[in-house]
């Protein structure tokens, strides 16, 4: 998939979709069901570009409850309504989570594998800047179907175990996720499909190609 390049400043992560708008940046779904014990499929779908500085996300769900427990950063978030980028910007096998719950909660890990992952420090969170259609405050789970948004403006600083300042022209392997673990319905959704017997997003053998103009 091409990340387009956009030259336009981006101050503030509730500019994101407008400009994503203005920059015909297409959505791409996810709704990939790997796990036949987890059939339940919400609307979810991502829409993905690149500046100088940042990666720019807008994510859009529509789903049939909606929870955001957890209102600081590198909690629980998957336990929530949670999007989730995984991906792997350098060539040394260190890959990143970056999971984001409804309301802009944000996670990030780094490392080779699923365990023993280092959190990236608040210093390096507080500088990715969000947007959430719900608004930011923790709420118990609504059940009931619920359409939301969330932008990011993550800074390449946010890939903490590398010095990036830049990915013209590279491409980057990376999976796109739905999840809600505690919810009332849980689900495990991807962009790319992942062909093994349990739920399980750790898996950068399973992630796709992301072309960055």
């Amino acid at each position: 998939m091409k990340v387009k390049k956009i030259t336009a400043p981006v101050q503030d992560a509730q500019a994101v979709p407008e400009l994503l708008d203005k920059e015909n940046v297409a959505f791409q779904a996810i709704d990939t069901v790997n796990w036949k014990e987890y059939p339940y499929q919400p609307q979810v779908a991502f829409r993905i570009a690149h500046t100088d500085h940042a990666i720019l996300i807008h994510y859009k769900v529509t789903e049939g409850s909606v929870r955001a427990k957890y209102g600081e950063d590198n909690g629980s978030v998957w336990t929530d309504s949670c999007v989730e980028f995984f991906s792997v910007p350098a060539a040394d096998g260190i890959y990143y989570n970056m999971e984001c719950n409804c309301i802009g909660t944000f996670l990030i890990g780094a490392g080779p594998q699923r365990n023993n992952r280092e959190h990236a420090p608040q210093e390096v969170m507080d500088k990715v800047l969000r947007w959430a259609s719900l608004g930011r405050q923790p709420f118990a789970e609504r059940v009931g179907e619920c359409t939301w948004e969330v932008a990011l403006v993550v800074p390449y600083t946010a890939f903490f175990k590398h010095h990036i300042t830049s990915l013209d022209g590279q491409t980057v392997k990376a999976n796109f996720y739905k999840c809600g673990d505690e919810l009332q319905t849980p689900h495990f959704l991807s962009w790319n499909p992942i062909k093994i017997e349990n739920p399980d997003f750790h898996r950068p053998d399973f992630f796709g190609s992301l072309e960055f103009e």
